[in-house]
């Protein structure tokens, strides 16, 4: 158990949250979501005693192993992938390290032969004989085999980094588990894993997350940061998102009645401020709206972006064929041979863990880079509009955001851009920043908005939920299911996918699945987990 009591947090001269006070109880999985810079992670912080500057009290009991995923991918580089897993449970690592060194001795005093037995002995206790193993079902199911486990951290990217991280969170049935948006990174397989994981564990579990279907599957408790509050509901995603609107409205009520009442108590007092006979009332009145601080009624941290997409055409018969294309990058070949059409209101999601594969051929379609064999041919109808997975090349100024988003609006009025902007979340001083300092979700907004402008009848999206809050989200996800024409994406987002896509391509290295069905249909098809198996037969796992 956790007990959090009265714990409250002030950054400068703003207070992030006050007097919270929370029990979280083992066998429990508990969501922690709000809009981003609302404290979810800095709360997670606190838990796990990397922040200290609060004031309250966090309890946790004596002798509770508390494990938190680490986000320096960096920390374990000279170490082993399986030594930096086993290092998820430190008193374990610290006897196996000098187990190690004694036995590594050709000779042994009496008292390291002694001390060797002392160690022998804690170290099956702790399930040392079977760690290696432990640590390894692990991996394999965040997708790295055995051929990674004696690989050196430092040689591994940052997406096959944060996996072992996330593994060494998991190892040894650590009592507390505090989770920092372990999704990220993760292909859809991977996270399906980690949901039956979850499900399965017996302890505390306490998670920050932007991925509804996963809080959804996992959380029996979500804690919402919002008011400047952190507020406990019993249930998952969608019982909080129903609780919470009720609970929204009546914030709304409550805020318009004290509006509305004082708007009556200043027309009062204008009205009779001024008679003799009703002097004493208004003086009264005055004296109640001054009480009246309409300043301290909570307004909340959530905040929702309009994203919307207006064709300025619809598509014609001919919208993209793809005929024999043909990539290879660095040895690995992407595709080969690969012929597919797209037809009006297709929405199509590309799965699977061949990312770079994706990505090639999303960045082909847009021409961004040529095809290396085969064609490629847009109906004349047809304008696109891209977003690139990466987008640094479209933000090295230092224009303003205004500025910046102007060279891409059919009406370069500034008072129109930055109306446009403040629909995005852009108000203010924020519409001037310059683009080189902004967020990642700051330029997801920025390059949602410029393809909001383009009137572009096929959209073609490379992993645009990446750094957005559950707000964002939910904003794209909506845009994208009202938009009448077509649609192109990849995404790791499981609700993502199965609420826009009606159409399903998945690469393989032995060829593609291409199917016109919603996405939980394709993942259950037992003729598409045939032909998945056989086109991935001799490689890695068929990962979705």
């Amino acid at each position: 158990m956790i007990t959090v009591s009265d714990v409250s947090l002030t950054f400068g001269t703003k207070p992030l949250f006050k007097e919270v006070s929370l029990k979280f109880n083992p066998g429990n999985c508990y969501g922690i979501i709000g809009a981003n810079g609302a404290g979810k992670s800095t709360f997670l912080k606190i838990l796990s005693g990397d922040i200290d500057f609060y004031s309250g009290e966090i309890a946790i009991p004596q002798g509770a192993r508390l494990s938190v995923l680490k986000q320096d991918q960096y920390a374990y580089d000279e170490f082993t992938v399986m030594q930096t897993v086993i290092m998820g449970n430190p008193e374990l690592y610290s006897i196996m390290t000098e187990r190690e060194v004694l036995y590594a001795k050709s000779t042994m005093t009496e008292e390291e032969g002694m001390r060797v037995g002392e160690l022998e002995g804690l170290f099956g206790e702790m399930g040392g004989y079977e760690s290696e193993s432990e640590a390894g079902i692990l991996l394999a199911g965040l997708g790295l085999g055995g051929e990674h486990h004696e690989t050196l951290m430092a040689d591994l990217d940052g997406t096959l980094k944060v996996r072992v991280l996330l593994a060494q969170a998991l190892f040894g049935n650590p009592d507390i588990l505090l989770l920092d948006e372990p999704t990220n990174s993760l292909d859809l397989e991977s996270i399906n894993w980690l949901e039956e994981f979850l499900e399965k564990f017996e302890n505390l579990v306490i998670v920050v997350s932007h991925d509804r279907h996963f809080l959804n599957q996992v959380c029996t408790h979500i804690c919402d940061v919002d008011f400047g509050h952190i507020k406990m509901y019993v249930g998952n995603y969608d019982f909080w998102y129903f609780s919470s609107q009720l609970v929204a409205k009546q914030k709304r009520d409550e805020k318009r009645k004290a509006e509305d009442k004082a708007a009556e108590l200043k027309e009062f007092i204008q009205r009779f401020s001024s008679n003799a006979s009703k002097a004493k009332q208004a003086t009264s009145r005055k004296k109640l709206l001054e009480k009246l601080d309409l300043s301290q009624m909570p307004s909340s941290s959530r905040r929702f972006p309009y994203v919307g997409f207006k064709p300025e055409r619809e598509c014609g018969k001919i919208v993209l064929d793809v005929r024999n294309l043909g990539y290879r990058f660095e040895n690995e070949t992407h595709f080969s041979s690969l012929n597919v059409t797209v037809n009006r209101g297709d929405k199509i999601a590309f799965v699977g863990p061949m990312n770079s594969a994706k990505t090639s051929f999303f960045e082909i379609i847009s021409e961004e880079i040529p095809p290396q064999t085969g064609d490629i041919e847009w109906g004349v109808t047809i304008t696109r509009s891209y977003f690139p997975k990466n987008n640094g090349r479209y933000f090295s100024s230092d224009d303003s955001i205004t500025d910046w988003l102007r060279q891409f609006s059919p009406v370069t009025d500034e008072a129109y851009v930055r109306g446009f902007l403040g629909r995005m979340l852009f108000s203010g001083e924020d519409s001037l920043k310059p683009v080189n300092v902004l967020s990642g979700g700051e330029k997801v907004r920025c390059m949602l908005s410029k393809m909001m402008l383009s009137g572009a009848n096929v959209i073609i999206l490379d992993e645009p939920t990446n750094h957005l809050d559950l707000e964002s989200i939910t904003a794209l996800n909506t845009g994208l299911i009202e938009f009448p024409e077509v649609v192109l994406f990849n995404s790791h987002d499981h609700q993502f996918i199965a609420t826009i896509a009606n159409r399903i391509i998945e690469f393989a290295p032995g060829g593609v699945i291409d199917r016109m069905m919603p996405f939980e249909e394709y993942l259950i098809n037992p003729e598409v987990i045939g032909l998945r198996d056989k086109l991935w037969h001799g490689h890695q796992r068929a990962q979705i």
